[in-house]
């Protein structure tokens, strides 16, 4: 099977600065305080995902999960090591970040579905699709999106990411968008991806919710791989960690 995600001992470090201002930055130097603090997200992660795979990132905050599907989706480039990508990527994660809010709901719906891959014709022709399920009252369509509510903001990114037609889904902890009816229609979609053979990389603290989607686990522990393999498994050494 196609090999769609390869990370070959791939490392990924920021620079923290602790000071704000230059004088502050100096008075720590004349302390002996070091002014940058070296972060390391990603500690030589290596695996491969095949096409078609439902993989669940697991693992404490901070762990570099987040970290992993920003590399993934582009957004950030490794420190070191190698990553390939095979395939047009969809990220949900940090949902609306293409969104103005001076521009109305029908103009950033069009803006915001270009900006994930899709052509302003394509844009267009799935504008109904989108407005649809995402439940908004049409009377919404032409106001400014700073005049809306925070759950309408995220049920309208949530249905613009998910018009698009994805190979790779990363999913980062935006099952929780809306309402109980509204969350149950978003894990539908999901559920609908997976039968048409989408890659959807899946992270979440929601441990039964992993179980219940994901045939298969990585376990990230202080930016390190410390599992990869079997749902059950995984989820088994990652509540025995917590339980310490």
């Amino acid at each position: 099977m196609q090999t769609v995600i390869s990370f070959q001992n791939v490392s990924k470090y920021f620079f923290l600065q602790h000071q704000r201002t230059l004088k502050e930055a100096l008075q720590a130097l004349l302390l002996g305080e070091k002014p940058l603090e070296k972060v390391e997200a990603l500690k030589n992660v290596s695996f491969e995902i095949k096409k078609g795979e439902t993989v669940g990132i697991i693992g404490r905050n901070g762990a570099g999960k987040s970290t992993l599907l920003k590399l993934i989706a582009g957004v950030s480039k490794p420190t070191k090591g190698r990553l390939k990508i095979n395939g047009q990527v969809s990220p949900l994660i940090e949902l609306g970040a293409g969104f103005h809010p001076e521009l109305t709901g029908r103009e950033n719906i069009i803006l915001n579905a270009v900006i994930l891959g899709l052509s302003r014709k394509q844009a267009k022709e799935r504008f109904e699709e989108v407005v649809e399920f995402s439940e908004l009252d049409r009377k919404f369509l032409d106001i400014p999106l700073k005049h809306y509510s925070s759950g309408m903001y995220m049920r309208l990114a949530f249905s613009v990411a998910v018009s698009v037609d994805p190979e790779i889904l990363l999913v980062d902890e935006i099952l929780a968008v809306g309402d109980m009816a509204f969350q149950a229609k978003c894990k539908a979609k999901m559920e609908e991806f997976k039968r048409k053979g989408v890659t959807i990389l899946y992270v979440s603290h929601n441990i039964e919710e992993v179980e219940r989607f994901c045939e298969r686990v990585i376990y990230l522990k202080e930016g390190r791989v410390v599992f990869d393999g079997k749902v059950k498994e995984g989820v088994e050494r990652y509540r025995r960690d917590i339980d310490l």
